[in-house]
């Protein structure tokens, strides 16, 4: 190997492959990783990021990007236990407790029997029901979930089927969520909701887009 290509592999983070997507999650320990909340509700286990316990989050606050995205691809592998219900955030900030008051919510919740809102929702923006879905996905079986976010334009797609494509307005001002819920930038984070829902993530990785 010549001396000019060592440097220029040498340039190139591992975890970028070929296609451009970046691993945010090293399925072996949290590195790169910030709890707000319950500490012990996350712990890895078998390559995935496991939430079961008191409210928490999970915030993407590693190097890449230095943990601040505005336009990208997301895929995150998600499974979920009987009647749980998780979550994965984007256009996020950290904080040191409660539910996230800044950016979207991409819903986890296949069977979570106290809330209507069915996984891929955008939550309280574009909300989607079971009888949407049903056919895509059941409880203790991976699914991924792809967000794609580029300018005003949010897409969200179950197993490969489109199930969100919702475009900002010009007048939006966060709808039921709140203020904080508009299109701008920050990180990711994943949910853990409560002492009886267990949700995992694995394969958590990023395509930034100019």
């Amino acid at each position: 190997m010549n001396r000019l290509l060592s440097i220029v592999l040498l340039a190139v983070p591992a975890a970028v492959g070929q296609d451009g997507w970046i691993s945010l999650f090293n399925g072996k320990d949290a590195t790169g990783w910030k709890v707000g909340g319950n500490q012990s509700t996350f712990t890895v286990h078998d390559g995935a990021y496991v939430a079961h316990g008191t409210v928490a989050h999970a915030f993407y606050d590693g190097p890449v990007n230095n943990h601040d995205f505005k336009d990208f691809e997301l895929m995150v592998d998600v499974m979920a236990a009987p009647n749980s219900n998780g979550g994965v955030y984007f256009h996020t900030e950290y904080q040191d407790r409660g539910f996230p008051k800044k950016g979207f919510e991409v819903q986890v919740n296949n069977t979570f029997v106290r809330d209507p809102v069915k996984s891929g929702s955008l939550y309280h923006v574009k909300d989607i029901g079971w009888d949407e879905i049903k056919d895509l996905l059941k409880d203790n079986e991976w699914f991924t979930e792809y967000i794609r976010v580029k300018d005003n334009n949010v897409v969200v797609k179950l197993n490969g089927r489109e199930v969100v494509n919702w475009t900002q307005p010009p007048d939006w001002n966060g709808g039921r969520e709140g203020s904080g819920r508009v299109l701008s930038h920050g990180t990711i984070a994943l949910q853990g909701h409560d002492p009886g829902s267990t949700v995992y993530y694995k394969n958590i990785r990023i395509k930034p887009l100019p």
